[in-house]
């Protein structure tokens, strides 16, 4: 096997590489300012994967609570049909098998509160979980536009250094500012 590695480079990559070696301070510049460029949105772009990441996982445990709470909801059922089936006993027998079914009928009434109390627990854990997947994704659309502009930023540079047009590279600045705005929400999680 060779020991060489493979690199695939964009069309730009070569042009920024060679001004960055031409000893050209525009270009210089401009290597410089897309080598930032490049880092800020690599930055932005592991932020982005990781708050995707985070909401999956919390779209995930409230998945997980409905589910719990459909079996409790479920359980509750089959309580209320044992408690319906133990009143029709106490009404359709007398003496002692009637206050047998009449004791199973309370304490059916009973076990059915405890497991409602669960299973509205459950679904409150499970919309306290989608409020945090939905405030997760929301983060993530900031740092993906983030990425999006800072990657804009980079190819704006590129064509500078190809056109050596300063205002191309005031526009380059700006939607890096963007960017950096955008991040910075993220950031703060607005």
């Amino acid at each position: 096997m060779s020991s060489e590695t493979f690199h695939v480079h964009g069309p730009h990559d070569h042009e920024v590489e060679h001004a960055a070696h031409s000893g050209d301070p525009f270009a210089g510049r401009i290597a410089v300012m897309t080598a930032i460029f490049a880092t800020i949105g690599a930055s932005f772009g592991y932020m982005a994967g990781k708050t995707q990441n985070d909401a999956l996982l919390f779209k995930n445990e409230a998945a997980i609570k409905k589910t719990e709470a459909s079996d409790q909801w479920n359980f509750y059922q089959a309580k209320s049909n044992k408690q319906n089936l133990a009143e029709l006993g106490a009404t359709l027998t007398t003496g002692e098998q009637a206050e047998k079914y009449k004791t199973e009928t309370k304490r059916y009434a009973e076990e059915k509160g405890a497991i409602m109390k669960d299973a509205k627990k459950l679904e409150d854990l499970a919309k306290e979980a989608e409020a945090k997947s939905e405030a997760s994704m929301h983060v993530h659309h900031r740092w993906a536009q983030a990425t999006t502009l800072i990657q804009i930023s980079i190819a704006l540079a590129a064509i500078t250094l190809l056109t050596r047009d300063n205002r191309l590279k005031l526009v380059s600045y700006g939607a890096a500012a963007a960017s950096i705005g955008l991040g910075a929400l993220a950031f703060m999680h607005i």
